[in-house]
């Protein structure tokens, strides 16, 4: 494959998220991300995303202002020529405060949401638990066999919680979500989600909470029901993890399916290192999300500094990178 020509708007350049005020959100992602909304909670930050409901924003470089969307459809070269992104930004990360529970949902797969939600993407997602406190769990599928009759009479009566499996979680577990899985994250985690770009959620519960106007959220009961996988399951175990360590980084996979691959990448050197691992390719496109620590990443000779929260884009088909700092990051690709 021929090696795209890069000029300047091409380099690497960082994000500015959209924020959501969901009503079990809190202030972490202010007080330990510098996130500045005036949101109150502030619950997600859509760190990469071009989905119209929360679209990033160019916040360095010569695109510097530009809605994400726009700079890809002007540029679909720096997407690569994965199938997956055929011409459209195929993933959406976030960072997300859970202060309070959130309702119990499900995510349709593709071939529902093209049907039935006007061509949308349906929802795959992995979970990066960032922090966590001592009793936070979150909820994974059932410990039974239900069927749709028991479920709806359960939702009804307010006993569905009976039926739901948690599993206790703690920092750096890893948890991928398979569209049909019925699922919520729990009060206490902070989270990083990576995810196909989609925004369809379908709530089976919300403990009866009020919303910010006094009235219940929607419910979306038929549409679970029609999606929800009711086997039982057994609860997620954590996946062998091996860190393979290169001059001045370590890296490891922390998941892989169809529609993208996440590693976690830990930086330590003072010196500055071109790491080819963050070369892209013609193929794909790749995004980094600062978590910890903070560096300096240089793309040919030009400084981009970044702190903890900042997202990085790193176009297809880049010239090799030089870093140097002490960062721990999540590198997303197709």
């Amino acid at each position: 494959m021929t090696k795209i020509n890069m000029s300047l708007n091409c380099n690497a350049f960082l994000l500015k998220p959209a924020g959501q005020d969901y009503l079990w959100g809190g202030r972490r992602l202010k007080d330990e991300f510098s996130k500045e909304f005036d949101l109150t909670p502030l619950a997600e930050t859509w760190e990469c995303s071009t989905h119209p409901d929360g679209i990033s924003i160019v916040a360095s470089g010569e695109m510097e202002g530009m809605l994400l969307s726009k700079v890809l459809k002007e540029h679909p070269e720096y997407l690569g020529t994965h199938p997956k992104t055929d011409g459209e930004l195929p993933i959406l990360i976030k960072l997300i405060d859970a202060k309070k529970d959130l309702s119990v949902q499900v995510h349709p797969d593709d071939a529902y949401a093209k049907e039935h939600e006007m061509g949308s993407l349906g929802k795959n997602e992995m979970w990066y638990v960032l922090d966590a406190t001592k009793d936070a769990t979150l909820v994974y599928g059932f410990y039974r066999d239900m069927d749709q009759e028991i479920l709806r009479k359960s939702l009804h009566e307010g006993t569905v919680e009976k039926y739901l499996q948690k599993v206790k979680i703690q920092k750096d577990d890893v948890f991928y979500i398979e569209s049909g899985t019925v699922h919520a994250i729990g009060a206490g985690a902070l989270i990083a989600e990576i995810q196909e770009n989609s925004n369809l959620t379908y709530r089976l519960y919300d403990y009866n909470r009020l919303n910010k106007n006094g009235k219940t959220r929607e419910l979306h009961i038929d549409k679970a029901l029609a999606v929800a996988n009711l086997k039982g399951s057994v609860a997620p175990r954590q996946p062998m993890r091996v860190l393979k360590y290169k001059r001045g980084y370590a890296s490891e996979f922390l998941c892989r399916c169809k529609y993208f691959q996440v590693e976690r990448v830990l930086i330590n050197t003072e010196r500055t290192r071109t790491m080819a691992d963050f070369q892209t390719d013609g193929n794909s496109f790749q995004v980094l999300l600062c978590v910890d620590g903070c560096g300096i990443l240089f793309d040919e000779n030009i400084p981009l500094n970044f702190f903890k929260g900042d997202c990085i884009f790193i176009p297809a088909n880049s010239v090799p990178l030089k870093l140097h700092g002490k960062a721990q990051l999540l590198k997303v690709s197709c």
